[in-house]
């Protein structure tokens, strides 16, 4: 037998040994390793980087957890060798989303660590972790270690643990999904890129699931030019999946958004009755206290037996409702987005979603939260907050039998990160700024970086650029024999301090005046309280007392609220494909399908939308010409979601207002338009003067809004990013008119003395890209421009129509008087729908 024989008989040996290890430790807790998660396991041992795509639930971690364990025991066959006293070096840095699902994912890792006796030790380190964990971990690194986004980044400012990083033999991200198309995301990019410049051989993998666009995922996960082989690992995509709604007894074909879907607590709770655990999904942190408040009003034997969960809420008030639903102790939970990810409940049997989820992933990543186990099956019952909602979710339910799930739009080199990334390199050894530049092309967000661009960073890191190099403060980072550096202890520290791309509203600690405290609610919102005011805030109704050193201090009050939090943010749009899965169930409605029990229940909505209008087709675009004592309405029906109508709305009234001497006022929603005028439209002829077309739409869409104050709002989130701004030191920071101010300054110094500033041009960029979502209204545009028109002139406010209608009158009508109108509008509707049946 020749030498290289008998290596390779060694070697097989101790694959084959070590697998059968790992079989062993699977059998023993009641469970065989699936297919895919052997492949992942060959892939690893081959030396692959991937991205493991599977159902939420089907041991998507266990699939790249046992990667690097293999390995070890492969190196390592003799446990007698083996020293707990002495773990190995670092060998895999696990990244999570959230630091709040560290210890959830330190507990799933630890299992098989524990099971198979390995000497392995492995940690935290995210922003809760204690100091005394942190210091320690600057010496000596675990054998794995468990971190976020921000806290990775921050590693890389400690040039001591350089040498460490450089022999880490994998990085594994969990919940790549929730990550790609972010800031957190590019900042990982970036963080993958510099880990792979100090290993080229890292192994690189991923794990997603209800995710559209995998290889582009893929590609930004691995980089552009990886080292070695890559692979795709497909799970299982359709785990069991039983999706119902609870359909209202009673139809209101004339529905309306507002009520919150609360009319349903009772079916709510009749369900609710029939299962162990439950998590109730709502879709803002507002509907999550409003409707904990309703369960405990109709129940309030469960008082300690339901709980409410959402990121205002303390640390501790999360965890203990975490323990509790794991170990059973809870009926049901109340929560946010908050609980979408990672967490494994074992014991939730049914999810509930209130409202419509606004697209298909979503709706499949929540299901799944039940039954979080291969074999099991995963429920949910779908609660709508309108009947329209029942149009979306059997969208949703055909857009999830067919595969189509929503693709994560990917951002494209933002400056802002690119500028942060570079200071953090600069602090944690310095680099050679060709060398870097080649280093950040390696992502897929910067491959397309200009030299220019890259120059136009640098300056802005080491002198503040074209504008503010006169100021010391902003020469962060200095160049030492062609060398970037950093070597200021204060812009260090400030540096440190402020890693991260996360910009959310100022905020204030929401606390007892003698106790603990609740959590943190908005400023904006907080500011607007007098003392005395009543609100409901961690299920509780509390009133507020005063408001010293940003602290919201208040007691427990009785009676009825005031009012209820409202978060920014909380409204998600409408997903492209659902909008498109949408039109289409109206066009089997409008032919007469109406296939499955959401649909068959609106039929008498649908009769009524038919005989008064039209129920319109995917190749048509239906508008509803109705005068009523506020003016001339026109009703539009793109169905393209809330943040697309928002930008059309204000483009169609300006180029509406160029042909026609006119005002408007306007509201939407993810289904249509309404545009009210003291003066009559001539619709029809103004659609054939191409209303609807794409050209010049950027420009245009620019002078129909405020496109400067919305730039410098945005700015203000980029100012911070870059490193222009700062909150501040912890107990002592800014408040939100401080940080606002500051960063309008810098953009009116911008516009009048840097104009070119690539900041500002990323600013009125993610102003189209975010929040007016241009590319989809170039696209819903392009759509219209190729469909029928459709006009129509019912005698009546129609069911498509009448929640548009409830929309624009919340402007000029308080909410009670306003609910009083709706209900006596609602009543003559249904009267002369009645009639005319």
């Amino acid at each position: 037998m020749s030498d290289t024989t008998q290596v390779a008989t060694e070697v097989g040996s101790k694959v084959k040994t070590s697998k059968q290890t790992v079989d062993r430790y699977f059998s023993s807790i009641g469970w065989k390793p699936f297919p895919f998660q052997r492949s992942v396991w060959r892939a690893y041992l081959d030396g692959n980087s991937g991205l493991v795509h599977s159902a939420t639930g089907t041991g998507k971690t266990l699939a790249v957890w046992m990667g690097p364990i293999l390995k070890w025991l492969e190196e390592n066959p003799d446990p007698s060798k083996w020293n707990p006293k002495r773990p190995p070096a670092c060998r895999v840095l696990w990244i999570t989303p959230l630091r709040a699902l560290a210890g959830d994912t330190e507990a799933s890792l630890r299992a098989p660590i524990d099971g198979l006796g390995l000497p392995w030790q492995l940690e935290s380190r995210t922003g809760d972790s204690k100091q005394s964990a942190k210091t320690r971990q600057l010496k000596k690194l675990p054998t794995a270690l468990v971190t976020t986004p921000e806290s990775l980044s921050l590693m890389l400012t400690h040039e001591k643990l350089l040498d460490q990083l450089a022999n880490v033999e994998s990085v594994i991200v969990d919940e790549w999904h929730e990550l790609l198309g972010t800031k957190r995301g590019i900042q990982t990019e970036l963080a993958l890129a510099r880990l792979r410049k100090l290993n080229p051989n890292l192994r690189t993998w991923g794990v997603s699931a209800t995710l559209g666009n995998l290889p582009e995922a893929m590609e930004s996960l691995v980089g552009v030019e990886p080292v070695g082989p890559t692979c795709i690992v497909e799970g299982y995509k359709k785990k069991r999946l039983k999706l119902e709604s609870i359909v209202p007894a009673m139809i209101e074909r004339f529905p309306w958004s507002g009520h919150i879907g609360t009319k349903m607590v009772p079916q709510v709770v009749e369900r609710l009755e029939q299962v162990n655990s439950a998590l109730i999904f709502a879709n803002t942190r507002s509907q999550t206290e409003i409707w904990y408040q309703h369960l405990l009003k109709h129940r309030p034997d469960w008082a300690g037996k339901i709980a409410l969960h959402h990121g205002s809420l303390d640390t501790s008030v999360r965890r203990w409702v975490e323990d509790a639903l794991r170990d059973g102790s809870l009926r049901a939970v109340v929560c946010t987005s908050s609980l979408d990810l990672g967490v494994d409940f074992t014991a939730v049997d049914l999810v509930f979603q209130i409202g419509s989820p606004k697209g298909a992933a979503r709706l499949l990543q929540r299901a799944g939260r039940s039954g979080h186990q291969p074999d099991a099956e995963s429920r949910l019952a779908f609660v709508p907050t309108n009947a329209l909602e029942l149009v979306e979710l059997a969208a949703a339910q055909d857009a999830i039998r067919s595969g189509h799930l929503e693709a994560r739009p990917l951002l494209n080199k933002p400056l802002d990160v690119l500028a942060q990334h570079t200071v953090t390199i600069a602090i944690g050894g310095g680099f050679d700024s060709i060398e870097l530049l080649n280093e950040v092309r390696t992502c897929r967000s910067y491959q397309s970086l200009s030299e220019q661009e890259w120059q136009w960073v640098l300056d802005f890191v080491v002198q503040g650029g074209s504008s503010l190099e006169a100021y010391p403060e902003f020469h962060r980072v200095e160049i030492v024999d062609g060398r970037h550096q950093v070597s200021l202890r204060r812009t260090i520290t400030m540096h440190r301090m402020n890693i991260g791309t996360i910009v959310s509203d100022a905020s204030m600690k929401v606390k007892y005046l003698k106790g603990k405290t609740l959590g943190s609610a908005e400023e904006r919102f907080l500011s607007k309280l007098n003392s005395g005011d009543k609100f409901l805030f961690a299920g509780k109704l509390v009133s507020l007392v005063r408001v010293k050193d940003n602290v919201a201090y208040v007691r427990r009050a009785t009676g009825a609220p005031d009012s209820v939090p409202r978060w920014m943010g909380g409204r998600m749009p409408l997903s492209s494909e659902l909008s498109a899965a949408l039109r289409k169930k109206l066009e089997e409605a409008a032919n007469g399908k109406l296939i499955g029990r959401e649909m068959k229940s609106l039929k008498r909505l649908f009769a009524i939308q038919s005989r008064w209008s039209k129920l319109p087709r995917s190749n048509q675009l239906l508008i509803e010409k109705i005068e009523t004592r506020g003016g001339h309405q026109l009703f539009l029906f793109p169905f393209e979601g809330r943040l697309v109508h928002e930008g059309l709305a204000a483009l169609l009234a300006y180029r509406i207002s160029r042909s026609q001497k006119t005002t408007f006022t306007m509201a939407c929603n993810d289904y249509g338009i309404v545009l009210q005028s003291p003066h009559q439209v001539d619709i029809e002829k103004l659609a054939a003067q191409k209303l609807f077309s794409t050209e010049n739409l950027v420009g245009d869409i620019l002078d129909s809004m405020n496109s400067t104050e919305m730039a410098k709002r945005q700015f203000r989130q980029i100012a911070r990013v870059a490193g222009l701004i700062h909150p501040g030191y912890p107990g002592q920071r800014k408040s939100a008119s401080h940080v606002q101010a500051s960063s309008n300054l810098f953009f009116d110094v911008f516009c009048e003395y840097d104009p070119d500033n690539l900041l500002l041009q990323q600013s009125r960029r993610e102003v189209l890209e975010f929040q007016l979502e241009s590319h989809r209204m170039f696209d819903a545009l392009d759509r219209i421009e190729n469909s029928e028109i459709v006009v129509t002139k019912p005698p009546k406010i129609t069911p498509l129509s009448f929640p548009l209608l409830v929309d624009k009158l919340r402007e000029s009508v308080s909410s009670e008087t306003l609910a009083d109108r709706i209900r006596r509008m609602q009543q003559q509707l249904e009267t002369a729908a009645d009639n005319v049946a």
